[in-house]
């Protein structure tokens, strides 16, 4: 999390939705429920999948950026096997955090 003090949240996760780390910022109160908060995740990892299928006629996902009123939750691959799950405050810049996490190998 020494990327950038306005992440939140990082999680590493398969593609099974099975966490392989998570790690919260120091004083990072949590805005969703454990359980939502799992639900999250597993949607996320649906998603990539569906993004995967079509990677034969689009091309493989880079990230995916949504911006909610309270945060910004960013999605990227990590390896084929993995992703990145992060939450960060709104004024994080998203495009510098995306480049530095895009050099991450597993």
């Amino acid at each position: 999390m020494s990327f950038d003090p306005k992440v939140r949240v990082v999680t590493i996760c398969d593609l099974n939705g099975e966490m392989m780390y998570s790690g919260h910022r120091e004083g990072v109160k949590n805005l969703l429920t454990s359980k939502e908060s799992k639900e999250s995740l597993e949607l996320a990892v649906k998603a990539w999948k569906i993004r995967g299928e079509l990677a034969p006629k689009i091309g493989k996902g880079k990230y995916v950026l949504a911006e909610y009123e309270k945060v910004k939750r960013l999605t990227l691959p990590l390896g084929n096997d993995h992703i990145l799950y992060i939450t960060t405050e709104l004024e994080c810049d998203h495009a510098a955090l995306i480049a530095e996490f895009q050099k991450l190998r597993l």
